[in-house]
């Protein structure tokens, strides 16, 4: 008899798979099959299984946990995540920048050289900046991303642009006598308006907070950013009420007088208004 032939009849013996009760050995099912049909079975079921699992990968979101198998939808979202990142460390580096800046002007510094006192002059520079005709890479930097992309500029809602600072509605910060005012040649770039301590200081337009916290020589000082490239800073406060990132309006309370720092010598506010990185007289647009 040829191999062929006893694999045939092996392939046509039947089996029988009998299911017993483990105690009593009662019979409690049986299956009579050939070796063939079994072998049919068993492939049908592997070709059955492999179909479903293929299925489940394809059409599911159990794909995207297996390694090198993406679609063209999710490349795309990929290649936009990273384009976001690279945005998003640009725009980090030019807040960083910005903030930079802005210690620099409560600090009393521009261009990283140190304010310096008038000499025979009795009153004290002490809120001062020094101005330098050279501008830094960084101040550089800074003025071309606000010019090109206006990030900063809360007002970017309105329907007509702000001609210039004359064009604001003021508040008033603080109600109190101007003990110093704002003089360029004496490097005193703000007013002092003296109050009584724990007076409210508000703020004179509407505008989001860049800076929040302590210095030694100016006490607690608030920096608030508004439109149009203009900036107002508020200093020897007692306690802040904003925090960096916070959204005011004008007239809100910012602030409280006080007599922090080591450049104060009583209960008053130091008040500066900068547009377009220069300091102005802010007498020239509110009354106190």
């Amino acid at each position: 008899m040829s191999k062929t032939k006893k694999l045939i009849s092996k392939l046509k013996e039947k089996y029988k798979l009998v299911i017993l009760n483990d105690d009593t050995f009662e019979e409690k099912a049986s299956f009579n099959a050939s070796l063939w049909y079994l072998i049919i079975g068993a492939t049908a079921f592997a070709i059955l299984l492999i179909f479903l699992t293929i299925t489940t990968i394809k059409y599911t979101p159990l794909k995207e946990y297996i390694g090198g198998v993406t679609d063209a939808s999710s490349k795309k979202d990929i290649i936009l995540a990273y384009a976001k990142i690279d945005s998003l460390q640009e725009e980090a580096q030019a807040n960083n920048i910005y903030l930079e800046n802005i210690k620099n002007v409560i600090n009393g510094n521009v261009g990283m050289q140190q304010a310096t006192k008038v000499k025979n002059d009795g009153s004290k520079a002490t809120d001062s900046i020094v101005l330098n005709q050279k501008i830094s890479k960084e101040e550089k930097e800074l003025r071309k991303l606000i010019e090109s992309e206006g990030q900063f500029d809360l007002n970017a809602d309105d329907n007509k642009p702000r001609s210039g600072i004359a064009s604001y509605a003021f508040f008033s910060p603080l109600k109190g006598q101007v003990t110093d005012t704002f003089d360029n040649k004496k490097q005193h770039f703000g007013i002092d308006i003296a109050s009584r301590k724990n007076e409210n200081i508000k703020s004179t337009l509407e505008g989001s907070v860049v800076f929040s916290n302590f210095t030694s020589e100016t006490g607690y000082v608030i920096v608030i950013q508004h439109g149009n490239n203009l900036l107002s800073i508020y200093k020897h406060c007692s306690v802040l009420l904003k925090k960096v990132g916070n959204y005011v309006r004008a007239g809100e309370v910012i602030a409280i007088v006080g007599n922090t720092g080591e450049f104060s010598t009583g209960p008053h506010l130091h008040f500066e208004l900068w547009y377009n990185g220069n300091a102005v007289d802010p007498k020239n647009y509110m009354t106190f």
